[in-house]
């Protein structure tokens, strides 16, 4: 009897030994073996899905239209909106991990919106071009989808030429493929997005502010005006109840064709950067490279912060006064490039 509890003991800590030798086996070839670093788990995210390698598209939207005329901005997760010829403007719309049935009305291509469409690593989407755009497409190898030429495009004949292209995500990954483009991207992230509420009312201790005249202490902006131009305006105000901001283009507010619904964002980031004319017609140059000033906007609050940007296909890198990179809230973000001869103004 005692033989067998004595042999029993014995395998029991044979199998015990197996088990642990097992365990640290795994954990060597697993996490350390050849230099392979623990993989750490995503943060999930609502903006878009942080697990899907789908690329981004960025479409070209005409912006010389009434305020209800654009539809399908509201599923872009970021946007940007540039000065053009004439004081006007023109906004480009990222799209990811959506499938937006209309999106339009397209417009044709302005060299420097490459420059952001590269830092997101997006397919490229227009309707013609300006001779400089058309230069820069082919010298910076951006993969480009054209309605001059390929058919990812539509009119619709009840709306009046050029204001009438539209597309669809569906069309322009199809056509992506057709060109040879890659639909995958492992550089598509640019904002430093956080699941967690980002409050800027209160200093965050993790900036280390040593100044004592640096404050990192936002100020309450329950309404904004970004001036363009003389002509054009464009504003916002803070949904408290919804946590976001409403969009108003010229004093009305911008709704989206279909849906009625006027576009609202989680996040409002301003970037203050030099402009120039370049030719008889107007077109503009901007200072994409380089650094300047700005404002982060988001739950209810402003926080002036810094922007910089080493290279036409670099990342532009958003930082408080301190340089640490800002913290995004989770949702979607307009980023209004606006001369910087102009001045927001705050209600």
């Amino acid at each position: 009897m005692k033989k067998k509890r004595k042999r029993r003991v014995v395998i029991t800590i044979f199998i015990i030994l197996l088990l642990a030798l097992a365990g640290g086996a795994y954990y060597y070839f697993i996490y350390l073996g050849n230099d392979v670093p623990l993989v750490e788990k995503k943060e999930e995210l609502k903006v878009y899905d942080v697990n899907s390698n789908k690329r981004p598209i960025a479409v070209m939207i005409d912006n010389n239209v009434e305020n209800d005329e654009q539809v399908g901005l509201q599923d872009a997760y970021l946007t940007y909106e540039i000065i053009v010829e004439g004081g006007l403007t023109r906004i480009m719309a990222v799209y990811k991990d959506v499938d937006t049935s209309v999106i339009g009305p397209v417009r044709s291509s302005r060299h420097y919106f490459l420059d952001y469409a590269l830092e997101n690593d997006a397919i490229y989407a227009h309707y013609g071009w300006s001779t400089y755009a058309e230069n820069d497409i082919e010298a910076l190898s951006v993969d480009n989808i054209n309605g001059l030429y390929d058919d990812a495009f539509y009119r619709d004949n009840n709306i009046a030429v050029p204001h009438n292209v539209f597309t669809s995500i569906d069309n322009l990954y199809l056509m992506a493929e057709e060109l040879g483009y890659d639909t995958t991207s492992s550089n598509y992230e640019n904002l430093n997005y956080v699941s967690k509420k980002v409050d800027l009312e209160k200093t965050d201790n993790s900036l280390n502010c040593e100044d004592d005249n640096c404050s990192l202490e936002g100020i309450t902006l329950t309404s904004i005006e970004i001036p363009y131009s003389n002509s054009e305006v464009r504003s916002y105000t803070y949904d408290s109840d919804n946590g976001y901001y409403l969009r108003y283009m010229n004093g009305i507010p911008h709704t989206d064709r279909d849906s009625k619904e006027q576009y609202h964002y989680k996040n409002i980031i301003i970037m203050k950067v030099d402009n120039s004319t370049l030719d008889d017609y107007g077109r503009q140059d901007l200072d994409t490279v380089g650094s300047g000033e700005g404002y982060y906007i988001t739950n209810g609050y402003m926080m002036p912060i810094t922007w910089e940007k080493a290279s036409r296909s670099g990342k532009t890198y958003y930082s408080y006064s301190n340089g640490d990179e800002i913290k995004v809230s989770d949702g979607n973000t307009f980023i209004q490039v606006m001369p910087s001869s102009r001045d927001v103004v705050i209600n």
